[in-house]
């Protein structure tokens, strides 16, 4: 009995001991009932949304699936993007916010976010709930990037299911894919939310720059209305749809903003620096700044320039830069243009004064501050990417020197700093612009000229190129002219940025710009004479591109995973 009775004291007393060591609160996290009363905890929280929101310096991961780079390695999720090879089986590759990924299938973590964003608005909606100063404001801030995620997500899918709730496991739902129309409605829902309980900006010098603003609303609703516009979306042919698009785009175009003298310092002052162009962008610091730049210089910095799945600009878009004295493209195309499923032919432009024996002689000078070329400069260097004629050597920057070089010819420049260090134990701190006032005037002159005002499109479109000194787009261009002219001053002006993946596809010119092979430029130097030739070379044709394609497929794991969420349209 005695013996009994001691097992039952140590086993009582073991028990009270688990009791005990089971109520002590984790020490590797903080407690979820503490969080919520913390306001400092709960800001912590809020602030980790913005990562929700994907920006370009994960490699450019929108410029290595266009026609604005060549990907040069041999490997990695962006492979199925330039061969045109992507499908429900495969997309996943490219599902992670890394120089492979860089989130261009976004599903998985446009919703792991959303769920993230509708847990804080329960919380703070609660009766209850802590009060604080900032609170208000974090709420804005939170339907704002709410917003600009769904718009992330119906840009690659066209509607997708709206999911207001944060669920937990056990919960019943039922989600199925909303129309596209009904998510821009929930999107501006968002978007009147956060701009009551928002500033209208912050100036650059301001700690909270970087933050959602009632401008960062108008920017983003700019957007948002511009592709609801477009042909991909707007299959009617709605005008009305472009009279909002044109009213969204004219209330930030007299709100203080002005763009920014030098095109090429634009793009590579550090986070903070009193420019007035910025309306919205992803800021750094020397803490959680970006190694960026060592992803695309090649190797004459240590960099991985090609090997790494980087962004050698193609010949694809050098061609498309205009001559500095003329104003006019160097070559012609015939053929392609919206809803083609053909490539259209290039020819030259005899008007032009372009010379294919000096290739690079006056272009449009954001030419040389976004692509270094053979015989450029960048941070007192000349890049040298030749091959002599005899093949038995070359240039420092040929990719027959290095594999990570970029083996069209071209290295990025644009967002490379020109001062401080270039090696990999630096941490850049160049923003990232979702929003810049540039992309707005080019919103207005594309709404315009889809309303018919075609002298108010040439107004704008000259706005930006007078920036660079670039002649004006003459009167004579109209119709189907003014609107190449238009589409191609958004390829110039945003190149790198992350517009045109979406733009060629809301326009439904994909099916001609992919249809065209990927080309880089050969340069061959001999050494006897001095001479160098240029030739433009085919560096891959792609599998051809297919309507489909106009929309991102879903993983079909996720279909089999819920069957009421339909696959994109187009894909099985």
């Amino acid at each position: 009995m005695k013996k009994i009775l001691v097992i039952i004291i140590i086993a009582g007393s073991l028990a009270a001991c688990r009791r005990n060591v089971l109520d002590i609160p984790p020490q590797d996290r903080i407690a979820e009932n503490v969080v919520w009363t913390d306001q400092n905890l709960v800001a912590a929280y809020q602030n980790s949304l913005y990562n929700g929101i994907p920006h370009g310096f994960y490699l450019h991961m929108y410029s290595k699936y266009s026609d604005e780079a060549i990907n040069t390695a041999p490997c990695c999720g962006a492979d199925i993007f330039k061969q045109n090879t992507y499908n429900p089986d495969n997309i996943a590759s490219v599902n992670n916010g890394d120089f492979w990924g860089g989130y261009m299938y976004y599903w998985t973590q446009g919703y792991q976010y959303i769920r993230q964003a509708n847990y804080f608005l329960q919380k703070m909606a609660a009766a209850g709930s802590i009060s604080f100063p900032t609170k208000t404001r974090l709420i804005g801030e939170t339907h704002f990037i709410r917003a600009f995620i769904y718009f992330n997500l119906i840009e690659r899918y066209g509607g997708v299911p709206i999911v207001d709730t944060a669920y937990t496991l056990g919960d019943s739902a039922n989600f199925k894919r909303n129309t596209f129309d009904e998510c821009v409605a929930f999107i501006k829902k968002d978007l009147d939310a956060a701009k009551t309980a928002l500033p209208q900006r912050y100036q650059a010098t301001d700690p909270n720059f970087g933050r959602a603003t009632q401008d960062a609303c108008l920017a983003l609703w700019s957007r948002v209305t511009l592709y609801a516009a477009s042909p991909l979306f707007n299959t009617t042919s709605d005008q009305s749809r472009w009279q909002t698009a044109s009213d969204a785009a004219a209330a930030l175009l007299n709100s203080g903003y002005s763009l920014y003298s030098d095109y090429r310092t634009l793009f590579n002052q550090p986070s903070g620096s009193a420019e007035n162009e910025y309306i919205f962008t992803r800021e750094f610091t020397t803490a959680n700044g970006t190694q960026y730049p060592m992803h695309n210089l090649g190797r004459r910095y240590g960099a991985y320039g090609g090997w790494w799945a980087s962004n050698g600009p193609s010949q694809n878009l050098v061609d498309d830069y205009d001559m500095a004295t003329t104003g006019e493209p160097p070559f012609k195309w015939t053929g392609g243009g919206p809803g083609a499923t053909t490539a259209a032919t290039q020819s030259p432009n005899p008007v032009s004064g372009y010379d294919p024996n000096h290739p690079y002689w006056n272009r449009d000078p954001r030419f040389q501050a976004t692509v270094w070329c053979d015989s450029g400069t960048y941070h007192g260097d000349t890049l040298f990417t030749w091959i002599a004629s005899d093949g038995n050597s070359w240039g420092f920057d040929s990719y027959k020197q290095s594999s990570d070089n970029p083996e069209g010819g071209y290295i990025l420049k644009k967002f490379m700093p020109d001062n401080g260090p270039i090696n990999w134990q630096t941490f850049y701190t160049t923003p990232w612009p979702f929003f810049r006032l540039a992309e707005i005037y080019l919103n207005y002159a594309e709404a315009q000229f889809n309303l018919g005002n075609e002298a108010v499109c040439r107004q704008y479109i000259n706005l930006v190129r007078a920036r660079v000194n670039m002649p004006p787009v003459p009167a004579t261009y109209t119709g189907t002219a003014l609107r190449d002219r238009l589409y191609n001053e958004r390829r110039i002006e945003l190149a790198f940025e992350g517009h045109r993946f979406f733009d060629e596809r809301r326009w439904t010119i994909a099916g001609d710009i992919e249809n065209r092979p990927l080309r880089g430029m050969k340069i061959i130097k001999n050494l006897q004479t001095g001479v160098t030739t240029y030739t433009p070379v085919t560096w891959l044709q792609k599998i051809p591109y297919t309507s489909a394609m106009n929309l991102i497929p879903i993983e079909r794991a996720e279909i089999k995973r819920d069957p009421n969420v339909t696959q994109s349209p187009g894909w099985q």
